[in-house]
């Protein structure tokens, strides 16, 4: 049965993610706030955490998650190369509403389903989440919904879509609107793939980061 803990609280927090850890270490789901919606947690390196992420949202592996990391310098180690369109975005929005599509390190141990060798990676602007991360390293994170169905903005809704197919809840209360973006149901996607063979970077996803503030960054001739 899932247990919940109310992470607002000290003790509810210190106990959650105490025991999130050790789920996580087990191949469990774990359901964590992040900056932009609630998101389901799996150990990026176990294969059948990620496939337990997919079964929990009704999810084929033609749809891979994102991993999200604690910090830039893992993206480094997760991806093969790292344009300087892509280290400026960074500089930029991370930690935040900002997801990149790279090339992942063809050494990499893991398997998130059909990813064509790329890996979607985002740096958190969540306290909970990214002390998450920096204990247990990257996680294979989406949103905390059954497929077809809205993004969780609380974890009553998380609760309600996924019920015992997660571990453990870790409840940081309702996610509202980040200062200076409107509210949005997740964050915003780019692939700079193509940056690597001389093309252009593609937004794939309009999030919590507006098209002009990407193209205010790179540049309107590398946007797509």
């Amino acid at each position: 049965m899932a247990s919940r803990y109310d992470c607002t609280d000290s003790d509810g927090l210190l106990t959650g993610m105490r025991l999130a850890r050790a789920a996580l270490g087990r191949g469990e789901l774990v359901v964590v706030p992040t900056d932009t919606v609630y998101g389901l947690a799996a150990d990026a390196f176990s294969a059948t955490a990620v496939q337990r992420l997919l079964d929990a949202k009704g999810r084929t592996r033609q749809s891979p998650p994102p991993v999200l990391i604690p910090g830039p310098p893992t993206l480094d180690a997760l991806a093969s190369e790292v344009p300087q369109p892509v280290r400026d975005l960074v500089a930029e929005f991370w930690p935040g509403g900002l997801t990149v599509i790279l090339h992942a390190q063809p050494s990499l141990d893991w398997d998130l389903g059909e990813t064509r060798g790329t890996v979607a990676l985002r740096m958190p602007d969540s306290r909970i989440a990214l002390e998450l991360l920096q204990e247990v390293g990257p996680l294979a994170v989406s949103s905390a919904n059954s497929t077809g169905d809205p993004a969780a903005m609380d974890v009553d809704a998380a609760e309600r879509m996924l019920g015992d197919s997660v571990a453990i809840y870790l409840d940081g209360g309702p996610i509202g609107a980040h200062e200076g973006f409107e509210a949005s149901t997740g964050s915003t996607i780019v692939d700079a793939t193509g940056l690597t063979d001389g093309g252009k970077l593609r937004i794939v996803r309009h999030g919590v980061i507006p098209d002009e503030e990407i193209i205010r960054v790179v540049g309107a001739d590398l946007v797509t």
